[in-house]
């Protein structure tokens, strides 16, 4: 049986389809707990109009592997990720900052 990890940055650029199979964007980054060592959440970078691209957070245990499309499958939606906290391209956003508690996207 092969083994279950992965190094991040074979994550890193995997894309993310949403409930209704939908490509929301692709995992940009990880962000990890310091303390646990575990994974705290996904940052997925989403395709904007004119070229911008918002960057959403995403609890990591929202997350599931699919194998056969080798993607990540969620029950968030296009919708679940504009109702939440993101930035723009460019924009200064403090992602250690987990003070704006929303079930989607982090454990506080």
């Amino acid at each position: 049986m092969p083994h279950t990890l992965v190094p991040s940055d074979r994550v890193e650029h995997v894309s993310v389809y949403g409930r209704d199979g939908t490509k929301l964007g692709f995992i940009e980054r990880l962000m990890l707990d310091k303390a646990s060592g575990t994974v705290a959440y996904a940052v997925i970078k989403t395709g904007g109009l004119l070229g911008s691209h918002h960057h959403c957070p995403i609890r990591w245990d929202a997350l599931r592997f699919d194998p056969a499309r080798q993607a990540f499958q969620t029950d968030v939606t296009a919708e679940d990720l504009r109702a939440g906290p993101s930035e723009l391209d460019e924009e200064a956003f403090d992602w250690g900052d987990r003070s704006r508690p929303h079930p989607h996207y982090w454990t506080v």
